[in-house]
């Protein structure tokens, strides 16, 4: 991290802290507003956001068991922690698996491993939404335009994912081995750069060869766990908003935020500069009552993102800002057309902090 990016960081969630407070500030003007829940239904939500990031971390350790990878549940675990910290502190959450890989690369895990593990758990969680969405569709019948959003949302995850394993896959099958394309050379990749890429490509293709024998069991597994990390993401704002006692309709507090959750990737800066505070008050303001809008939204943010980004730092701090240390020195190599960690920038796909 570049003291740019920190500056930028420090200034981006200033400003989201400081919407956030902003909106709670006219919420709690109201006549007898709540300020917090009550500390039974802290425990709860605590609860609640420790298990969702547990499932993420069976999710990843499960997905590996799939593709008979050696992974232990506690490395599987610091990745997703450090994921949603790197995420957390870099524009349009871009740095979130180049922290997974360095912390899976420290774990002695290959580079071919990682990336396979990585795409599996994208893959997983498209298939998650995709079934939460349809499942949205049966059970909120009347919620037309959200459902279509939501739709819209799955499309998107799911090009990206799909494009990305076929562009791994077309690269680890054409470009294996011989000399550098022009396309590669125009990117500053040398003969030397441009053989620990195929060494990569090499692995990903055999990596890519074993998929026929994957365990069902565990991807099946893997699976339930993709779903229990959303099925309890998802509850922290009914939870938050039911415990004031509040009259609230249920399908906008279910749908809303998954479309702020996987949608904020689009939000340029880190932790959305305010973004993610605004589209909840314009999305969920006419469904929570005012008296409680900002105690709901509050500490959706903190038990939903705050959170998480206090553990990653806790779990896998230091980790992260060496990832990032080392992506950025890549993307610096390869502009000056000098030597490249090529793995360490392969797997860089803008993932939500899961």
């Amino acid at each position: 991290m570049t003291p740019f990016r920190w500056l930028l960081a420090i200034v981006s969630f200033a400003a989201a802290i400081a919407v956030g407070i902003h909106f709670a500030e006219v919420s709690w003007h109201a006549e007898q507003a709540r300020v917090s829940p009550s500390l039974l239904t802290q425990a709860l939500l605590l609860s609640i956001a420790l298990l969702e990031l547990g499932a993420r971390g069976a999710k990843v350790q499960l997905s590996a068991a799939a593709l008979r990878i050696p992974m232990t549940y506690g490395t599987a675990l610091r990745a997703s922690a450090g994921g949603d910290f790197g995420a957390a502190i870099t524009p349009a959450r871009t740095g979130a698996e180049p922290a997974r890989f360095l912390i899976m690369t420290e774990a002695g895990m290959p580079s071919a491993h990682i990336l396979l593990v990585i795409f599996a758990e994208l893959f997983l969680e498209m298939l998650t939404l995709a079934l939460v969405a349809l499942a949205m569709f049966i059970v909120f019948r009347g919620s037309g335009a959200m459902i279509l959003g939501m739709a819209a949302l799955v499309a998107v995850y799911a090009a990206f994912v799909l494009g990305s394993g076929a562009i791994g896959l077309a690269l680890s099958r054409h470009h294996a081995s011989g000399p550098p394309p022009g396309w590669a050379r125009a990117l500053g990749l040398n003969a030397g750069i441009w053989r620990r890429v195929q060494r990569s490509l090499r692995q990903l293709r055999d990596g890519i060869e074993g998929l026929r024998d994957v365990r069902w069991g565990m991807a099946g597994a893997a699976f339930g766990a993709s779903l229990a990390h959303l099925a309890l993401r998802l509850l922290i704002l009914p939870v938050i908003v039911y415990s004031f006692g509040a009259a609230a309709p249920l399908a906008p507090m279910i749908l809303w935020p998954i479309a702020l959750t996987y949608g904020g990737v689009i939000a340029p800066v880190p932790a959305g500069g305010g973004a993610i505070e605004v589209a909840f008050k314009a999305a969920l303001g006419p469904a929570i009552p005012a008296a409680i809008f900002g105690a709901a939204l509050i500490w959706w943010r903190f038990y939903t993102f705050y959170l998480y980004v206090i553990i990653g730092a806790l779990v896998a701090g230091g980790t992260v800002l060496r990832a990032l240390r080392t992506d950025e020195d890549a993307a610096d190599a390869t502009a000056d057309g000098s030597a490249v960690a090529p793995a360490a920038s392969a797997a860089n796909p803008a993932t939500p902090d899961r």
